[in-house]
């Protein structure tokens, strides 16, 4: 089971982001390379001079440096749009993929005042000359979750006999539930297989009702050969599913096992090149995924660590490991605390914890504050009381 990376691409429509500089680009792709990420998006060159030498560069860039990840750009199913990528893979030297998408959903159709025979023969068109042009050809049904079985069966027909060696299934505006994402993928699946041609089949999701990656799974699930997804989730709207997310849960699964150790990395990247905030509360890499202030949960990881367990200490308050990441479990002292939160502080940072006088001045400080206190602020009360850290 595979992984396409359209942060570059999908993740860059994000209204609120900023498209960042192609050396940023560039850094972010080897990133994803080291991840194992086995593909990604490099833009849609269609969409003007910006983007279409940008995809250039990325192209060439992987080509240069032989990464492995393999690249892919967006077209509308025109010819205007997927020429300019058949140029891209003769300057870049290596095979490159185009994703055609037309929109094939009734309402799609309502708005754009389309029929079904107008959308068979953009599609038939368009693949057959990506196909042509040497590129291979991953055939994209935008809205497909909410279009008809008779139609998605006519298109993904009309793809394939012209030369698509991938459907992609796209929840475009995050309408699906798990249930429904399994049906479909079990649909699509065996529309290909009546082809007898060997067809791959994608799942791309969005995240409206906050089920992207639920949805993912579940069509990883149901066989699906690969999915896709953004770093941190960056998006249109409210964005796609969360490629770091992905790769923690498909590891903790055991369906894949390159070590996560650059996840951090990737995502702080992406945070500083696009300028989207990563909140405290983020899973896995957020400020808090590994932090308690809480009594009883700080208790419980301090024996584990006194007992020189670090497989404990990350499992025993935690549903991922912060060492699979690269961090360590927090232990702070907060309103919420107990001694033993405190008895911990005193001691990692060289006080004398069994003296009962220095903590009851620290919690004392904590159940007068409304927050995790620093450690100024806790240096602070204990310089108050004269105490100082041993040598």
């Amino acid at each position: 089971m595979e992984l396409n990376d359209e942060t570059l691409r999908d993740g860059l429509q994000s209204p609120s982001v900023r498209d960042p500089g192609i050396e940023e680009k560039k850094a972010l792709l080897h990133c994803m390379d080291g991840l194992g990420i086995e593909a990604a998006d490099i833009g849609l060159p269609g969409a003007g001079p910006r983007a279409n030498e940008a995809a250039r560069t990325l192209a060439v860039e992987i080509a240069r440096t032989n990464l492995s990840i393999k690249p892919n750009c967006a077209a509308r199913t025109v010819i205007s749009d997927i020429e300019p990528i058949a140029r891209i893979q003769q300057a870049a030297g290596i095979p490159l993929e185009v994703a055609t998408f037309i929109g094939s959903s009734p309402v799609r159709q309502y708005a754009e005042d389309w029929n079904i025979d107008q959308i068979l023969q953009h599609t038939h068109r368009a693949v057959s000359y990506a196909a042509g042009e040497g590129l291979d050809v991953m055939y994209v049904t935008e809205d497909t979750t909410r279009s008809r079985p008779r139609t998605l069966d006519k298109l993904f027909r009309t793809a394939i006999e012209a030369g698509a060696k991938r459907i992609c299934l796209a929840d475009t505006v995050g309408h699906a539930t798990p249930r429904g994402v399994r049906q479909l993928v079990r649909f699509a699946r065996g529309v290909a297989a009546a082809t007898e041609e060997p067809v791959l089949v994608d799942w791309h999701g969005h995240r409206d009702r906050g089920l992207g990656l639920a949805n993912a799974l579940a069509a990883i699930e149901e066989g699906v050969s690969r999915v896709h997804a953004t770093a941190l989730g960056i998006g249109e709207r409210v964005g796609n599913t969360e490629m770091d997310l992905m790769l923690v849960n498909l590891y903790l699964l055991g369906v894949r096992s390159r070590p996560l150790t650059r996840l951090d990395e990737y995502c702080r990247l992406a945070s500083e090149m696009c300028g989207v905030e990563i909140g405290p509360a983020y899973p896995v890499v957020g400020r808090d995924a590994f932090r308690t202030g809480t009594g009883v949960h700080a208790a419980a990881i301090i024996k584990a660590m006194k007992k020189g367990d670090s497989w404990l200490q990350d499992l025993v308050y935690s549903g991922v490991p912060a060492s699979l990441v690269g961090r360590e479990q927090q232990v702070e002292v907060s309103p919420v605390s107990g001694l033993s939160n405190v008895r911990f502080w005193l001691e990692v940072n060289g006080y004398d914890s069994d003296d009962d006088h220095l903590c009851q001045a620290v919690f004392g400080l904590a159940k007068r504050t409304d927050h995790a206190l620093t450690d100024e602020e806790i240096e602070a009360e204990l310089a108050a009381v004269g105490a100082e850290p041993s040598e």
